[in-house]
Formats: structure tokens, sequence, C-alpha cells
């Protein structure tokens, strides 16, 4: 009974079948050899396989097994014990869970709004153009991933439980099937609810959340950190401080060079945005149009080696939308994000490439200065507004400026421009060339249907905060611990999630109860 829990059984349905019952336990009986009770089999996986026509569903079935128990959470209020977490993306939620599960107060100190007024924000930057540089499409309550689309696909699977988070989202509202689904997501109509179902679950067991908390300032005493500062003059006193402040926090680096904390350089990666109608990539994926009911929004993931450095699509987005991403006046930057049912006539993905330190001579600044010269540049191109430079794809690659363009799902709206002379004549020779191999992998994907917005600059931090192996505590300052996509130890929501995890669990591990 033991290894019959244990052994996976695999079908295959046409779409038109996903639904039938009846179909699915036949199929899984003549799999396992006998008659089976349906309801006494869990599905654990769910995926498309188009490589093939006709394209199939691939569902993975298993004997019901007992799960794992989710962590409980301890009432902390009138415990001594407080950690001050500086952000609340999801290395700050989940370091926040994590350390309630340790009896431990997590105190969370969040720039911007919470994550239902922060759309106020977002409306503005998107009708009117206006940046507000603490509330953004990156800065907020839920951090950048609540309103691009909550994919939570990831590659950290070594580094904790990407199950344990998967079900404590679902715990706070995620729909079930981020559980089985091979590229879940949320959708950033559904999502905000469950940041704010997170939310709950801290206050309701003692945390604090403080929101329009920007800081200023970290105190050190004699090489321990002591306490916080916020720009509306509140001091925090604390032993312990969690620094998840996201990609995009450029005047955390500042504060913390000011106390002498270990900083690097490392690669990231920045390129286009390249927007096709999702019909097209429908027929070239599923060789359908329309396709079927049961199918969804097609998607792609391409990667080719141009001159030794990657390309790579990022953040792909179907029937989605391209969103402004600025953080602060003056610049321009692009993301992707979608709804739940992915139902927008368009699909977008970034097309970026590697950007190696070596590029820079300031070993440690130099790539969030070269990223702030690109927004800003295409900013100044501009007339003032949130509208973004443009061009055709096949214009791109061929040199040339568009006389028009297609529509597109950009809301501020876009204007034409040489985006082949935006970036440095190797980056843009890596970029052009990678659209031709993709073009090559996915016929029909080259087209002058689709466009290319700029810039994507945002897709990681170019700079790493150092911390010690085993502690994931820094060096230089005790009770400082670098946390999740901001300090270069994640990319991306679930990855962030498992690094604030195991950062409150490290936490734990130094404070007596």
């Amino acid at each position: 009974m033991a290894n019959d829990a244990k052994k996976f059984y695999d079908i295959r349905l046409l779409p038109a079948q996903l639904h039938d019952r009846g179909l699915i336990q036949l199929k899984l009986q003549r799999k396992i050899g006998k008659k089976i009770d349906l309801n006494q089999y869990q599905l654990i996986r769910r995926s498309i396989d188009a490589r093939k026509k006709p394209i199939v569903y691939q569902l993975r079935f298993q004997k019901v097994v007992s799960q794992n128990p989710l962590p409980s959470y301890n009432h902390v209020k009138a415990t001594d014990h407080a950690v001050v977490i500086v952000g609340s993306g999801p290395a700050g939620l989940f370091t926040a869970l994590g350390l309630l599960a340790q009896g431990i107060k997590p105190i969370i100190l969040e720039r911007g709004k919470d994550v239902r007024t922060r759309r106020r924000d977002l409306k503005a930057i998107q009708q009117k153009g206006v940046v507000n540089p603490d509330s953004n499409y990156c800065y907020g309550e839920g951090g950048a991933g609540t309103y691009s689309d909550g994919k939570l696909y990831t590659r950290s699977k070594k580094r904790g439980s990407v199950r344990q988070i998967l079900q404590i989202l679902v715990l706070h509202g995620a729909h079930p099937d981020i559980l089985i689904d091979a590229h879940p997501h949320i959708g950033s109509n559904k999502l905000p609810k469950v940041i704010a179902n997170m939310r709950k679950t801290i206050l309701d067991h003692g945390g604090e959340i403080h929101f329009n908390k920007r800081v200023i300032g970290l105190g050190v005493d004699k090489a321990k950190i002591s306490s916080v500062t916020t720009l509306d003059g509140h001091l925090f006193e604390a032993s312990n401080v969690v620094i998840a402040t996201g990609h995009s926090a450029r005047d955390i680096y500042k504060i913390l060079k000011d106390i002498g904390i270990s900083m690097v350089g490392k690669s990231f990666a920045m390129g286009i945005r390249v927007e096709h109608p999702q019909v097209l990539i429908d027929e070239i994926q599923y060789n359908q149009n329309p396709r079927h009911t049961n199918l969804p929004a097609a998607s792609y993931q391409l990667t080719c080696q141009v001159s030794g450095q990657g390309v790579f699509s990022f953040c792909m987005c179907p029937g989605g939308l391209v969103v402004p991403s600025a953080t602060s006046p003056g610049e321009i930057v692009v993301n992707g994000m979608s709804l739940s049912r992915r139902d927008s006539a368009f699909a977008n993905s970034g097309i970026v490439t590697e950007i190696p330190t070596a590029m820079f001579e300031d070993s440690v600044f130099g790539g969030i200065e070269f990223q702030k010269k690109i927004e800003q540049r295409c900013y100044q191109l501009g007339d003032g507004t949130q509208r973004a430079p443009a061009q055709r794809l096949t214009d791109f690659i061929q040199g040339h400026l568009s006389t028009n363009l297609p529509k597109s799902s950009y809301i501020p709206g876009l204007y034409s421009a040489r985006l082949d002379k935006l970036y440095p004549q190797a980056i843009y020779n890596r970029l052009s060339t990678g659209l031709i191999m993709f073009g090559a992998q996915l016929p029909g994907y080259v087209t002058s249907e689709a466009v290319i917005i700029a810039p994507e600059s945002r897709t990681s931090s170019p700079v790493r905060i150092l911390r010690n192996a085993k502690t994931l505590m820094s060096d230089q300052v005790e009770g400082l611990y670098p946390c999740g996509e901001g300090a270069g130890y994640a990319g991306g929501i679930i990855s962030a999630a498992i690094d604030g995890w195991n950062v409150a669990q490290a936490i734990a591990q130094t404070v007596v109860h």
C-alpha cells in the first residue's frame, strides 16, 4: 500500500475530453490494471503537450495520501521578541509568516500603500502619466508581482518546499489549480485578495504592518543592528532587521553602503518587450484559430545563445497587457501582466539578453546606472508622459523607423522610435539576432504585426547584498538579513517567498525564546 502511494499514473486527453470524468477513470483503470474509485486518486500535475498534433493534456495522478500539515501560526502579541522587516513583497510576507510559525513577532515597514489603495496610483500612472515614487507597479503591498500576473513557476526547487509555498497561497485564497498546473499563475485581479488575506493572518496573530513608511536609515551599535528610521521620523528599535525591498529599491543600496555592508555587482538582463496578437501565438503553438475553449491562451518560452551570451524570453504574459512600471518621474519602464482568465487580445513577453558586470567601471553600481541611463533616455525621447517608444518587430531587426505602429494593450500609448539605436551595438546585435533565431523556432513569430516596446529593464537586481551562506546574516552587521530578489537571492514570487521563509528559520536559530 505504501509503495502504491508513491506511484504516478500518467494519462493523455484531448482538450475536448479534459472534463470527462468517466473517460479519465477508464484511462486510469487501464493504466493501473484494475477497477478503481476515482475519488481515491488525486490529480497532482496538469500540462499541455503541443509539440505534436493533436495537442493533448497530460495528467498525472497519484493515490490519495495524507498531506504534510501546513505550518500553524502562533499568537505573538505578548512576545518580547520582534523582527523588523523592510518590504512587504513575497520575501517580506513569507518572512513574517515564517516568524509567526516560530513564535516571533514580525513588524513590516512598507514604503508604499496597502494593496487596494495602491490601485489609485496604478491608475494615475496609466491614465495621467503621474509616477508616485513610493506607490506604483513595483512598490506597495505584495511587491512587483502583485500587479504583473502572479506567475508562480520557479527553478529554485532545491532551496525549499515549493509546494508548501503554494499551499500557503491556496490557504489564503489562491485557486487550488496552482498546485497542479505545470506553469501556475494567480492573475493580477486575484492576487491582491490573496495578499490582503495574508496581511490579515499576520495582524490576527499579533504582527504589525505599517504602510507609507519609507526607510531612510539603519542604526548600528558596535557592529550590531539597533534601529530603523523612516522618512516620517519614526524610529523602530530592533536587534534583527530583514531587508526585503525588491529589485527596484535603489535607495536602499546607498543606505547599506553608508553602514559598511558588502555588496557586489551581478549580471542581470535587459532588452525589450514584444507584443503579438494572441490569435497569432495561438495559431503558431496550437495550429488552431480560434483555439479550443478548453485550451488556455498559448504561451512560449524561448532561449538561444548569441556571441556567447544568452538571449531569452522573460515574464511571458499570454492574453496579457503591457504596463508602465517606472518607479521615479522622468523614466520609462515597461513590464507585462495578465488577469486570471488571460483573455486579452494580446500576448507579450520580455526579450532580454545578459548584461555582464564586465561592461561597467563601477563594479557594484554600474548596472543600476546603466538601467537609469536607458530608462531616462526613453523618457527624454518622448513627450513628458508615460508614452513608450516602440517599433514594429521587423523594423527593429532591419533598422528602420516604423511609419506607423500596430494596436497595443499599452494604455499610456506608444510613439515611433529607433529602438535599434537604444542600446549599445553589441546588445542590439544580440537582441535582433535572437529574434531572428526565435522566428526559426516559431515560424510566424517574426512579423510586422508584432510591436517592440522599450525598455524591459527591471528583470532582476544588478546588485547582490552579501550574506553568510549558513546564517543568512550580513557578516558586517550582526542581526541584518538581506533577503529576496532585491538582495540578489531570488528571481520571482516563489523563490523570493522561499528565501523569506528560510530567513525566518535562520532568525529563529538566533532568537532565545
